[in-house]
């Protein structure tokens, strides 16, 4: 027998061993003792990189996907969501010294006898700026200007009436000016496009308060979202335009200096249909006219008013660190050219992500820009390349 028993009686074991794992001599006595040794039986099993993976490369990696999970999302995008269905691009012909008769039957329109009606609604936030741009460049051809705003952020957080507080501003439209406030709901911890889609249900009702018709046409855009006065004078002279028509933007950030794309989509212009017409930010149509204006996101002229809108408008999920929102880092973000809340760009395939992914370069050209930029550079030399520095407060 390999084991007899003690002098007092216990269990002596007569196998020689330095392996704990195979010490088994006074189990009986300590379950404490036990534990101890089968953790360092454990412990004694596992080699040396694979004590690494466990406490080194599993904790970074958990933080790495903390940090940058959003952006793994991001890239892999094309795995498992197919693009949109593509638009028919209705090619766009524009001269000034082409007669509004040829510009109609290059389109494959006909010339109406006198033009339609034109309204232009927006949300508004805090867009001071953009809002002069836009309604300047638009002035000439809008029957009526309307602008509803909100005491409540999309978020659900109380904010000024803007507009209200600085109307005099814009007396050169208080003659065609339909104007609307709207108290929030306050809602916090609600989806921001619940509250959103709120706004644009009262925005609805505010153009039938404008006094639209049948036939009319109604732009249906953000106010960054600025279409070319020519677009809309074409399609306002133009019979046979589509009942739904989108408009591609060229679509810039920060300013006329970072120009990222032609992809903008969401503005259109609709004739009015009482009854069916609805306000909406989303596709409604298959039809879209080429470079039919501007979209200029996130052009302030304070870093404030980036701020703002970071922590008020419906992607405000974005901003994922305090850090985000530090001014200091929005002013090189903003020179850089690369983008506000560390994300990669929002593409369906893997190489429009890659082709995309960096800072926006740098564009030094500001020609076919809104005209009233241009003739008062000095006030919105922000706008402008080589003018990245903006206000602090």
């Amino acid at each position: 027998m390999w084991w007899m028993m003690g002098e007092n009686g216990g269990h002596y074991c007569s196998k020689k061993t330095d392996d704990i794992c195979g010490d088994v001599c006074g189990q009986q006595d300590s379950g404490r003792v036990l534990s101890m040794s089968r953790i360092k039986c454990i412990l004694r099993g596992v080699d040396l990189r694979t004590m690494l993976f466990l406490f080194i490369l599993v904790p970074t990696c958990v933080y790495g996907i903390y940090l940058h999970g959003q952006k793994i999302s991001y890239f892999l995008r094309p795995l498992w969501e197919s693009p949109p269905k593509g638009f028919n691009e209705i090619p766009h012909y524009y001269n000034e010294n082409v007669t509004m008769e040829n510009l109609c039957k290059l389109h494959g329109w006909r010339i109406r006898e006198f033009p339609r009606r034109v309204y232009d609604a927006v949300l508004f936030s805090n867009e001071m700026d953009i809002l002069t741009l836009r309604w300047k460049e638009l002035y000439p051809y809008i029957t009526q200007f309307i602008l509803l705003e909100s005491n409540s952020t999309f978020t659900g957080t109380e904010k000024l009436l803007y507009f209200a507080n600085h109307r005099d501003q814009f007396k050169f439209v208080e003659p065609r000016l339909t104007y609307g406030n709207i108290g929030g709901r306050f809602k916090k911890g609600e989806n921001p496009f619940i509250e959103e889609a709120y706004q644009r249900v009262a925005l609805d009702q505010l153009i039938k308060v404008a006094g639209i018709s049948d036939d009319d046409l109604l732009i249906m855009s953000d106010v960054d979202e600025i279409p070319s006065k020519h677009t809309i004078n074409l399609l306002r002279w133009c019979d046979d335009i589509p009942q739904v028509l989108h408009l591609r933007l060229r679509n810039y950030l920060y300013s006329f200096e970072f120009f990222v794309d032609d992809s903008s989509w969401r503005a259109s212009v609709h004739r009015y249909k009482m009854g069916k017409t609805r306000y909406a930010h989303y596709r409604q149509s298959d039809d879209i006219l080429a470079e039919a204006g501007w979209h200029c996101s996130f052009c302030f002229r304070r870093v404030s008013e980036f701020i703002f809108k970071m922590k008020a408008y419906s992607h405000f999920d974005r901003v994922r660190f305090k850090r985000y929102l530090d001014p200091e880092r929005i002013q090189k973000v903003i020179c850089k050219g690369a983008d506000l809340f560390d994300m990669l760009p929002e593409e369906y395939t893997f190489k429009e992500i890659i082709g995309k992914m960096g800072p926006v370069p740098h564009s030094y050209s500001a020609v076919h820009l809104p005209s009233y930029l241009l003739e008062n550079a000095d006030e919105y030399k922000f706008l402008l390349p080589g003018h990245c520095l903006r206000e602090s407060g």
